[in-house]
């Protein structure tokens, strides 16, 4: 059995759990009490399950009983996708929480079981490394910074664990549910070989994260207005995962067409709403608006600065944006338009 990754961290600083009340964060909360932690829980209740409303009542329960402040939030999502828009409506929630009480990080209770899940169902997609390691100890999701203590448990120990403290939780019945693609891995491959080999998927995993590291820059992305822009990392791979990063905190998923097109640079359309143009140093992203009129100064302006035509439509309406980029194309002079 492990030990709680990031224990220093979690010590010095105010931490959220994301509590579902399910083997994993229940685990989670007990070991975090064990250790002397800190923490408050936040609860989501999506009413997708009869005991939905129980396991909301058991997280308020678990709270009070040790004296923690506890969140809910309490939403109904129709429609198709619901596992990602379900995913974008808990980390809104969990946003809200973060800035307005001044918490430094969120706490998942994601564990080694679902990480082998995940690189397989990247595997099976055709993804790189990035992809692959989706799920790491120490991340981040737009503002949001989340640490996973629990990530190198097996399921196994997690509930061998919450069975020998004689610990209560529930039963997510979906979980057996093989046509949700993570089930169907889990259950066909994923399970039987962290029972097998749990040991070296966990020492191949901390030295898969290792390499990334030294792989794989970040790409801080800052903004103006509605334009983001960050300096181009020194490779290829680091720039692509960094702009996917960007639009799937956005909620968009690039495809594989996308992917293949950006490794030309220049300027593209991602899903018909953002305009991005990949120059030398930077990338440039903001709203794509291809029906504004704009004046012949600016369009000069542009043209002497080399701003890709897509970008135009936005900038002509946001002059700090405009600013911004001016000045970090070392354009010093005062703006004068005919």
């Amino acid at each position: 059995m492990s030990e709680l990754l990031h224990l220093d961290l979690l010590k010095e600083e105010r931490v959220l759990l994301a509590f579902s009340g399910g083997v994993d964060s229940t685990a989670l909360f007990h070991l975090l009490l064990e250790h002397n932690i800190t923490f408050d829980i936040a609860h989501v209740n999506y009413h997708t399950r009869e005991s939905s409303d129980a396991e909301e009542q058991s997280a308020i329960a678990l709270a009070q009983k040790y004296n923690l402040q506890y969140y809910i939030h309490s939403c109904r999502l129709g429609g198709v996708n619901f596992e990602h828009r379900a995913r974008e409506e808990r980390y809104k929630f969990f946003g809200y929480l973060m800035k307005k009480h001044s918490y430094r990080y969120l706490l998942t209770a994601h564990q080694l079981n679902d990480r082998l899940e995940w690189l397989m169902m990247q595997m099976c997609r055709g993804s790189g490394l990035p992809e692959m390691l989706g799920i790491r100890s120490h991340d981040r999701r737009d503002d949001i910074e989340i640490l996973r203590p629990l990530l190198e448990w097996d399921r196994d120990s997690i509930e061998a664990y919450l069975h020998t403290h004689n610990i209560h939780h529930h039963i997510d019945e979906s979980n057996a549910d093989e046509r949700y693609t993570r089930n169907f891995f889990r259950h066909r491959y994923s399970a039987p070989m962290m029972r097998d080999y749990r040991d070296a998927i966990r020492r191949s995993f901390r030295y898969l994260e290792e390499d990334n590291e030294s792989l794989i820059k970040p790409m801080d992305f800052l903004s103006a207005e509605e334009l983001s822009y960050a300096h181009n990392p020194h490779t290829f791979r680091s720039l692509l995962y960094g702009i996917d990063r960007f639009f799937k905190s956005r909620g968009i998923l690039l495809t594989q067409h996308d992917k293949e097109a950006l490794k030309k640079g220049g300027e593209h359309i991602i899903a018909r709403r953002f305009a991005l143009s990949i120059e030398k140093k930077y990338t440039f992203i903001a709203p794509y608006e291809h029906t504004v009129v704009m004046d012949k100064g600016f369009r000069e302006k542009c043209r002497a600065l080399k701003i890709g035509v897509k970008l135009r439509g936005y900038l002509y309406g946001a002059p700090r944006a405009f600013e911004v980029i001016r000045r970090l194309k070392d354009d010093l002079t005062p703006l004068r338009f005919d």
